[in-house]
């Protein structure tokens, strides 16, 4: 200990930094869309998982939606969106095999937490309470084994030092990105980094205490077992549990040796064979295969079953993503403007938030490259087991952070995986810096000086990106909340981000959703205007900006934006069906007709394209352009599409009906859309159906040109 800190001293200033870092956890954490579509802590996904488990099931306490079991491809994102993608998000990323819903994400987190918090106070916790828990659990343990390195092998390092060790862990250890998002995703990936750090604190201890080593290794091949019960892509890291046999192995002699690093060994593999074999039942049980956690049945915005996962071609893209992008400094704040990389892998999924390139962006993380220095001028076995716990955490970053480069899809979030085992080196490194310049004070305070400036722009650099992250969060809620038509939170929710990063323009494209759902239609122009001022080649707001003015009777401009929508984004549907709805409003029948055609070709399932093309093939005023038997044939595919539950596709359909002298069943048809539109308190659509009823009930077609 450095002469005048007093124990008392030292441990209270250590304790201050962790109780600020978790302050600062607790503070930044936000439900994500899924627990904001139902906030209800009952309805989140692992509390489903809980009750599914207490009711003697392995699938999750939720029905499947009717319409789901009867597609033909329920895995289809274009067939399945309408139960996947509902108001309350009820299935998404959720797996379906055989009538059942289960979750892909680890089950650990419900074994750990949710279940025996249920169990104990008879309430659910919330998936966001959850992600503070496991992420100060996972701290504590990460700031304790700093405590731990420090104190044997660096205590000549002031205990200021320390705590900025600390406080860098906690602020630039990836946990920040993802606390303002906290939803399902993010309980597995911080119940995941709890564990891998009590994995790592266990090896600690099992390289310095031979008499002990056996239980410290059951200890960390437990906690990483469970590790990989949240987080399967940390399976390979668990080669770490290895390095205190290996050491075992090399350092033990006499009698018996062998026997012992036998007994290490099995230690060391036991509880995580365990553990294994009873993930692979789990999975036997619930989709008939032991190796499949439900991915390939995933009901989300990609078909799963066809996509390569793993594959060595997405390694340098990935690479790139996580260590090599740089942020681009702005003078708007918060000053960072994300940089992707480009072009995607052929097969790639996507991209998560990009605020990675680690090696440009935490440059407090090349001091792992000091750590070598940290046995310099030590007993050879003090530095040789100070050396095997540095292998072991290395092991953990390279072969994690390996496994992420060859996936086929990124995200900042993910670096929670390598990244504290990274920034726990560079700690290390700062203090053997420290130590190895000890009895040279000008190069000291030189070296002090520059590791303070990489730490201040790391903390710097993770605050700022944090509050991008918080802005990206409003994004994602505003848009729940849009799709719940719960718009004055929708807009309150995005104007809040607009705050944290005035020019971004999703937030601004939001804002003009939400304003053109309240019929500020002129407020909504000129949101996607500021929109398109940030981003001129924002295809989805060109679109809707069209919409707007098409609302305004600008119709002119409007075309002008749906071409530009088209020339950005050429198999994007709805700027042909726009495009036909505006010719159709100028009476050029034959281009709306060809524009229709050409939104249901490049999208064959689209709805609106459908209703809109066979709504003109039965109504049409002009004979030339009706077509009763194409008309019924659209009309038709959409309705099995809708699930008969949309008044405005029964309502085409009863057109078309009328169209080829099927009256009884138009005046069904629009019955039951009229039913429908009641229920929806849709006045206007009412009181038109009432008046095609009679027409249909007098063996008379409908001749509208309404929109």
């Amino acid at each position: 200990m450095p002469q005048g800190e007093n124990p008392w001293v030292r441990d209270a200033v250590l304790g201050l930094v962790c109780l600020v870092v978790i302050g600062i956890f607790a503070w930044s954490a936000e439900s994500g869309f899924l627990e904001l579509a139902d906030p209800r802590p009952q309805d989140a996904y692992y509390n489903l998982l809980v009750q599914g488990f207490q009711a003697g099931q392995l699938n999750v306490k939720r029905e499947v939606p009717l319409g789901l079991t009867q597609l033909a491809d329920p895995y289809d994102p274009a067939l399945n969106a309408s139960y996947v993608w509902d108001a309350r998000y009820l299935s998404y990323e959720m797996s379906y095999y055989r009538g059942k819903l289960y979750l892909y994400f680890g089950v650990t987190p419900a074994l750990v937490l949710f279940w025996p918090y249920a169990a104990l106070t008879g309430r659910y916790l919330l998936q966001k309470d959850a992600v503070v828990v496991f992420d100060a659990v996972g701290f504590l343990i990460v700031a304790g084994l700093v405590r731990a390195v420090w104190r044997r092998y660096f205590a000549g390092t002031s205990v200021w030092i320390v705590a900025a060790g600390i406080l860098a862990l906690g602020l630039s250890a990836g946990m920040l990105e993802v606390l303002p998002r906290c939803d399902v995703y993010e309980v597995a990936i911080s119940c995941g980094f709890a564990l891998t750090m009590l994995a790592s604190a266990a090896i600690w201890r099992a390289v310095h205490g031979a008499r002990r080593r056996i239980l410290w290794l059951v200890l960390a091949s437990l906690a990483y077992g469970l590790a990989v019960g949240a987080r399967p892509s940390l399976l390979f890291g668990a080669i770490i549990l290895l390095v205190p046999v290996a050491q075992a192995w090399h350092t033990t002699t006499g009698p018996g040796s062998r026997r012992r690093a036998g007994c290490s060994l099995a230690a060391a593999v036991g509880p995580l064979m365990l553990i294994g074999l009873g993930l692979m039942l789990y999975n036997a049980l619930r989709f008939g295969n032991p190796f499949e956690f439900g991915w390939h049945y995933q009901l989300t915005s990609c078909k799963q079953s066809i996509a390569q996962q793993f594959s060595l071609h997405y390694f340098w893209f990935n690479f790139r993503f996580y260590f090599l992008t740089p942020m681009h400094w702005t003078g708007d704040f918060p000053f960072l403007q994300a940089v992707q990389p480009s072009p995607l892998p052929p097969g790639y999924d996507g991209m998560g938030e990009p605020y990675s390139g680690i090696l440009s962006n935490y440059p407090l993380a090349w001091l792992a490259l000091a750590v070598p220095l940290a046995w310099r001028a030590r007993p050879a076995e003090e530095a040789a087991i100070l050396r095997w716990f540095v292998t072991a955490v290395f092991l953990l970053f390279a072969i994690c952070a390996l496994t992420l480069t060859l996936f086929f899809a990124n995200s900042s979030c993910y670096e929670s995986d390598f990244l504290p085992a990274l920034m726990l080196l560079a700690v290390i490194g700062v203090f053997s810096l420290e130590r190895a310049l000890a009895g040279r004070p000008v190069w000291r305070r030189i070296a002090r000086c520059g590791w303070c400036l990489l730490l201040v722009y790391t903390i710097g650099f993770n605050l700022l990106a944090s509050i991008g992250a918080f802005a990206t969060a409003n994004y994602f809620a505003g848009n729940v909340f849009v799709n719940q038509r719960r718009l004055e939170q929708a807009i309150e929710h995005f104007q809040r981000g607009l705050k944290l990063e005035p020019e971004s323009a999703a937030l601004h494209y939001g804002l003009g959703n939400a304003y053109s759902r309240e019929k500020r239609i002129n407020e909504a122009i000129g949101e996607f205007e500021k929109a398109l001022a940030s981003n001129p080649d924002f295809a989805e707001a060109h679109n809707n900006l069209g919409s707007c003015l098409a609302q305004t009777g600008r119709l002119d401009e409007a075309i002008v934006h749906y071409r530009k929508a088209i020339e950005l984004r050429p198999r994007f549907p709805q700027p042909y069906n726009h495009l036909g709805n505006a010719f159709r409003r100028k009476g050029r029948a034959t281009e709306a007709v060809s524009f229709y055609q050409k939104a249901i070709e490049v999208q064959p399932d689209f709805i609106p394209a459908q209703i809109n093309l066979a709504w003109m093939l039965a109504t049409w005023p002009e004979p030339s352009v009706r077509n009763g038997s194409k008309a019924v044939a659209l009309a038709e595919k959409a309705n099995r599409l809708s699930n008969a539950q949309d008044p405005l596709v029964l309502r085409t359909l009863a057109a078309a009906y009328a169209e080829t002298g099927r009256f009884p069943e138009a005046a069904s048809a629009a019955k039951r859309a009229l039913a429908l539109a009641a229920a929806q308190s849709n006045t206007g659509l009412t009181h038109e159906l009432q008046i095609e009823i009679g027409l249909y009930q007098t063996n008379s077609p409908c001749r509208t040109m309404n929109d």
